[in-house]
């Protein structure tokens, strides 16, 4: 792959892990090498030899997923081996498969079946965000620093990670976006306390003090997205809401009211009479074909 420099003519990639890991070809005149051989093949390796990479966008793992898959691992092994690169001091550095590679460690494996990839540190960056990016237990806030992170160390436009990472470009700019919440509200949508919806109908007042006021009112309230989104327009059109609740409180005429309930009553449905000055119209609710029929009887009407 190509310096950061020369990041326009670098050949573009495919959505698989795989295609991101190129395979270490021996030159036509020499034999090949024992390593070369062993490119794309898993070995053991001891898990005390390997350290995480320091390109892991993911923060958070939960501890009931580690626990459980390392009881899986304990009973039938690891299946799908992690990927590595070679490190200082014969040591291993991992690429993908951090998740299995601790819980490898809960389960009291010694050794873990890894596969050695001979990649620069711009390769190893890029492989290990955009496998994260491919998986779907990442909290919104993550995704959204992994995106910005590899637009920024790889000056990728939208268009260009959401073809890296199989993703439309529309979820792309969604998650970017959310970087635009302020630090506490970002804690709260990685934490779990505000949902991606939440946090997108947050987006909308800009300014950061009434985005942590509304997410404060959010969560005290346990609102639904749908709820949040009213609140939040409620915010930004204040005229609109106050006309809205007028118009809702408007007293029906007693008159009205009193027609209505006769109809009612009479005609054993759910009637609504909605008057304006001396024209509207009478909406008559039923619940069976029954009641339709019965109401076109009443009426004289043949069907």
């Amino acid at each position: 792959m190509a310096t950061m420099t020369e990041a326009p003519k670098r050949r573009a990639l495919g959505k698989g892990l795989e295609s991101l890991l190129p395979r270490v070809q021996p030159k036509e005149a020499e034999a090949p090498s024992a390593e070369a051989k062993e490119s794309g093949k898993p070995r053991e390796i001891p898990v005390g030899e390997i350290d995480r990479s320091p390109y892991q966008t993911r923060t958070r793992f939960d501890e009931a997923q580690l626990v459980e898959l390392a009881a899986s691992i304990s009973a039938t092994g690891v299946v799908q081996p992690i990927v590595v690169r070679p490190h200082a001091g014969g040591r291993f550095q991992l690429i993908a498969g951090e998740r299995r590679w601790l819980a490898s460690q809960r389960a009291g494996k010694e050794t873990i079946p890894a596969i050695v990839r001979h990649v620069s540190d711009e390769q190893a960056m890029e492989m290990t965000i955009v496998e994260n990016l491919q998986r779907t237990d990442l909290n919104p806030m993550e995704q959204a620093r992994a995106y910005e992170r590899l637009g920024r160390e790889f000056q990728l436009t939208q268009e260009q990670m959401a073809k890296r990472t199989g993703k439309d470009r529309a979820s792309v700019s969604n998650f970017l976006r959310l970087l635009r919440l302020p630090q506490g509200v970002q804690g709260q949508v990685e934490s779990g306390e505000l949902t991606f919806g939440h946090a997108r109908a947050l987006l909308p007042l800009e300014d950061a003090e009434a985005i942590q006021k509304a997410a404060q009112k959010v969560t005290a309230l346990s609102m639904s997205v749908r709820q949040a989104e009213g609140y939040v327009q409620g915010l930004l059109n204040p005229e609109k809401k106050k006309a809205d609740g007028e118009q809702k409180e408007k007293p029906v005429d007693p008159n009205v009211k009193e027609i209505q309930t006769q109809l009612q009553r009479s005609l054993g449905m759910k009637v609504r009479v909605e008057d304006r000055r001396g024209r509207g119209r009478v909406i008559i609710e039923y619940g069976r074909l029954e009641e339709f029929d019965r109401l076109l009887e009443m009426l004289n009407v043949k069907g």
